[in-house]
């Protein structure tokens, strides 16, 4: 056992991973969630930014702004058509080189051993569902005005953020690398969330990546992962491990909640693997900007 995880955790020290970082209009959060993964990515890693339309004025801060990386870093723009997060996630994981890949939001800053932990707990028959410690309106204005490098804060900063009511947990103080008690073998809506969650590139590709037939917020994560389900993987939370820290935002518009709700719980009564639109049917002659930033 303990030969077989030494092997895995050597194969995964050359794993190429591909971290896709979704954005829109947000450029300030985007450049915190890149300072942290500019300190943690090696050269067989890459980043993709997938835009779903942001302003000129947010993309031109981000390329005066953009933090050094030692691995490759691509802008991929599509224009602003309404929310289509699925669609802009899909069309960068079209582009993407890496075996594995990591889906971001940006506005969830990693933790400082975010690519360490992604790179331990990925295994074949399996992806990882990511776990998220949420901030703050205060906290989250206290961050992006200074800059601060949230990952690096102590311990005693945690406790005094978690007493005054800006975080709601603690537990990412706690260091769990062990798979005990990770693995669920069924699917369950608890907990499941796009904004951190790691797949390998065939078995993405396999389910025909996000379904971009779900309109406007929620559920095409649980749809994602309902489909992996069907196509025989297991799910492997990622608590105490791949934490981010999730800056405060107004709450999206939830109008289509329900209908997006039923729609996957339909789907749970089949057998259904791929997506009725995703990455087979991208249209990649539509206008699309792909910036190579490092």
């Amino acid at each position: 056992m303990a030969a077989s995880a030494a092997a895995r955790q050597g194969a995964a020290s050359v794993m190429k991973i591909s971290f896709i970082v979704l954005t829109y209009n947000r450029t300030d959060a985007l450049l915190a969630v890149l300072r942290s993964l500019s300190e943690q990515c090696n050269p067989e890693h890459e980043v993709l930014i997938a835009d779903d339309g942001s302003r000129q004025d947010q993309v031109e801060m981000l390329f005066e702004r953009c933090p050094a990386f030692t691995c490759p870093v691509r802008h991929v723009w599509h224009p602003d058509v309404g929310f289509t997060a699925a669609g802009a996630r899909n069309l960068a994981a079209h582009f993407a080189k890496g075996d594995y890949l990591v889906f971001l939001d940006g506005d969830c800053i990693p933790n400082k051993s975010f690519v360490a932990r992604h790179l331990l707990l990925a295994e074949p028959g399996f992806f990882v569902n990511g776990s998220r410690v949420l901030l703050s309106k205060t906290l989250t204005a206290e961050v992006l005005g200074s800059e601060s490098n949230l990952p690096h804060c102590s311990a005693f900063f945690w406790l005094r953020a978690r007493f005054r009511g800006d975080s709601n947990k603690l537990l990412h103080l706690i260091n769990w690398p062990l798979s005990l008690f990770r693995v669920q073998q069924d699917f369950q809506w608890r907990g499941i969330r796009s904004c951190n969650f790691g797949v390998w590139r065939h078995d993405f590709v396999s389910v025909n990546g996000f379904d971009e037939t779900f309109q406007g917020w929620g559920h095409e994560d649980a749809d994602l992962v309902l489909r992996l389900h069907h196509l025989g993987l297991k799910r492997k939370n990622g608590f105490m491990a791949t934490e981010v820290f999730h800056l405060w935002h107004p709450e999206s518009k939830r109008d289509q909640e329900s209908v997006n709700k039923n729609r996957v719980m339909a789907r749970m009564k089949t057998n259904l693997v791929l997506a009725e639109k995703g990455l087979r049917e991208l249209d990649t002659a539509a206008p699309l900007k792909i910036t190579q930033l490092h």
